[in-house]
């Protein structure tokens, strides 16, 4: 497995959504959302689908050349740059989240609203390992990119998690907690963790 962090393109697709659908099929918020086990995969796979393109086109896409590692980030002037769940024309989302698109609604809205309120941050959207590839420090290896292209930009990192595992991961790289807060109406808890200072 080459281990080396490239951005990743168009041609990384569908190994990146296929990584990223594993990687979240048990995670909290995600569960939330979309409740039923049995057609979360298939819901996955057209979510990640979406967020691959749309992270190709106003962000920017590290991980390993197999896409073993996948993450999404959004660099400053884009860290709210947001396609609402619910208006005109979202139709897509119904095939992603079915009759629980209020579910999703009010977590997005709660994740904006943790979110600090300016553009100058380098905003870590997703960060997923294969499963049979996990405990091997590839996540470590595509954040720390991340945070070396945050330091270039010389602007902090920010992101958010619902899996209380991941938080002391984040912390050992240089992450600390910013707020702690649960989605209105039974939804799961989530951390905000700020890295203020980068390391180039």
């Amino acid at each position: 497995m080459d281990r080396s962090i490239i951005r990743l393109g168009a041609q990384h697709r569908d190994a990146a959504v296929k990584t990223l659908a594993a990687a979240f099929q048990d995670d909290p918020a995600i569960a939330f959302m979309m409740p039923d086990p049995l057609d979360r995969p298939a819901r996955l796979t057209r979510l990640y689908r979406w967020m691959f393109a749309e992270h190709l086109k106003n962000g920017i896409v590290l991980g390993t050349p197999g896409a073993e590692v996948v993450t999404l980030w959004r660099p400053p002037g884009a860290v709210h740059l947001h396609e609402p769940i619910w208006h005109p024309g979202a139709l897509r989302f119904v095939p992603i989240f079915g009759r629980h698109i209020p579910r999703a609604i009010r977590l997005d809205d709660a994740i904006r609203a943790h979110l600090p309120g300016d553009e100058q941050w380098h905003y870590l959207r997703v960060a997923g390992v294969r499963p049979d590839c996990q405990g091997k420090g590839l996540g470590g290896l595509a954040i720390r990119a991340g945070l070396t292209q945050a330091a270039a930009n010389g602007v902090p990192a920010v992101l958010e998690t619902a899996t209380p595992n991941n938080v002391g991961l984040y912390q050992n790289l240089g992450y600390q907690v910013a707020s702690e807060w649960h989605v209105p109406g039974g939804g799961p808890q989530f951390w905000t963790m700020t890295n203020l200072a980068p390391a180039a």
